[in-house]
């Protein structure tokens, strides 16, 4: 079925003021940061050695731009794949536990143990176990994604209205073949889509940590990633290029954020943004 011609015009209408936005405040946001950030070398008189100024970074960046790249390629590589097979592990793993209870009672608990092992004491283990490739960095990604979006899907599935449960049980009673069909039923229509919302703030959180995963896997061991190019450089006291890096890291951290954010609110319209206008 195709969307009516006006829908689509206002669709990519607002979506346009919405990239448009968005790009406004992150120049604004980015001249602010470099002015602070130059006035801070100014005032303090900081070596170079210890905190560099914008304009040797831009120009250690531009020096080492073929090297930072094919670094940032493979970072983003990991990063992208960690979001997706933690995001989708996680929206299993929700489903399965509103699924069975029985389940949920003892792997719940389980879980929220889990997390309290810090993430980064099993970057050690999973580079043994996996080896200094892209499977150790996009694991360690994976692993810190998963949690957040189970938890969030997982209180989406039980924070359903429950107006509408009693509304689709009243329904589905005189049906034939409810019994057996009706939770299933109810999951799929009514549960997974009033879910969707808490399932994006889930996302939203991921794709903020995500980096985080793969450039601590690449500290702890690598031949490759802006993770292995920052810690060498800072070993050979190449601190510009150090920040450059660090600043394609956040670049693509940022971009990701937001590529992800544009595209849970063209799928989710009726979750309006209530501070939109404030």
């Amino acid at each position: 079925m195709a969307w009516p011609p006006v829908f689509c015009a206002t669709w990519r209408r607002e979506s346009g003021e919405l990239i448009m936005d968005i790009a406004r405040r992150s120049i604004i946001s980015l001249a602010i940061l470099l002015a602070g950030w130059q006035g801070l070398v100014w005032i303090t008189n900081v070596e170079p050695f210890i905190l560099p100024g914008p304009w040797l970074v831009l120009v250690s960046l531009a020096g080492h731009l073929d090297l930072i790249g094919e670094h940032a390629a493979v970072t983003l590589l990991e990063i992208l794949l960690g979001l997706f097979f933690g995001s989708v592990f996680g929206i299993l793993s929700a489903v399965s536990l509103s699924w069975f209870p029985h389940v949920r009672r003892w792997l719940l608990p389980l879980l929220v143990v889990t997390q309290a092992i810090p993430v980064f004491a099993l970057a050690p283990v999973l580079v043994l176990w996996l080896g200094y490739g892209l499977a150790s960095k996009v694991m360690m990604a994976s692993l810190i994604i998963f949690f957040p979006v189970t938890a969030a899907f997982l209180d989406g599935l039980r924070q359903t209205e429950p107006g509408w449960l009693d509304l689709a049980q009243t329904m589905t009673a005189t049906t034939a073949g409810a019994a057996k069909s009706g939770r299933w039923a109810m999951l799929r229509h009514i549960r997974i889509p009033a879910a969707l919302p808490a399932l994006a703030s889930g996302l939203r959180v991921a794709a903020s940590v995500a980096p985080i995963g793969a450039v601590v896997g690449e500290w702890v061991g690598s031949s490759a990633g802006l993770g292995y190019l920052m810690l060498h450089a800072n070993g050979r006291m190449q601190i510009d290029l150090l920040f450059a890096a660090l600043f394609v890291l956040a670049v693509i951290a940022v971009t990701i954020y937001f590529t992800l954010d544009w595209l849970l609110r063209r799928l989710l319209p009726w979750q309006p943004d209530s501070l939109a206008h404030d």
